[in-house]
């Protein structure tokens, strides 16, 4: 999953980044509130923290303004700001979560995994599709008995095709949900841990395959 981080003190930012790393997040950093929200309109996002305070837009304008035009992205808010009005005025403007600083670790964790469970994007650790499991916690595809470790982004790509069940995700949409923006990868980085994945579900003898729609992108199917 990648979230999109809008946080204008980079020394923060950069901690936070640390901490979604190692629950295994994608990020990516903006410090202006003006290009932030041209960040969590495109789509790209399954969740945002976003500060108040921010140059160029400041947080609840950004939000509210990205609601009204039905942006419904998760957000959690992450400010100084802790005043009851502040809190009310933050809601209001459409954030799902209201925490402020300083924070604990695990309960920002915490009310992340909160607030993109309500968005529906956060699945419980095991996913299912037809005759395979993919359990998020120990990075496994499995079937029956049967089970095999993935590699990172082999991962991610099974993580998207799956919260899709059977859904077309075309290549672009994988690219940027795993490489982002600043990526280096081309359509042929998909192809390679799509190629990776099938030959695992073979080793499983799994009836789940990836197809290919052609000019568009990949789907789960059951054979």
């Amino acid at each position: 999953m990648r979230i999109l981080i809008v946080e204008d003190n980079e020394k923060l930012a950069e901690s936070l980044r640390d901490i979604l790393g190692r629950q295994r997040y994608e990020t990516d950093v903006c410090l202006d509130g003006a290009e932030g929200y041209e960040m969590v309109m495109s789509g790209l996002y399954d969740g945002v923290i976003l500060d108040v305070m921010l140059p160029g837009m400041d947080g609840v304008s950004l939000l509210a303004k990205a609601r009204r035009l039905g942006c419904r992205t998760p957000v959690l808010m992450l400010t100084a700001k802790s005043a009851t009005e502040d809190k009310v005025a933050g809601l209001e403007s459409g954030a799902d979560y209201y925490l402020t600083k300083p924070f604990d670790k695990d309960e920002l964790t915490a009310a992340l995994k909160a607030v993109l469970r309500r968005g529906g994007d956060l699945i419980p650790d095991v996913l299912t599709f037809g005759d395979i499991r993919l359990n998020q916690s120990t990075y496994c595809l499995e079937r029956g008995e049967k089970t095999i470790r993935l590699g990172k982004r082999e991962f991610e790509v099974m993580q998207i095709l799956m919260a899709h069940k059977g859904a077309v995700v075309s290549k672009e949409t994988l690219i940027l949900k795993i490489w982002g923006n600043d990526g280096e990868a081309v359509d042929n980085n998909v192809e390679i841990y799509v190629s990776f994945l099938r030959k695992k579900l073979d080793f499983l003898k799994a009836e789940t395959g990836i197809a290919t729609a052609r000019s568009l992108g990949y789907y789960l199917t059951k054979r």
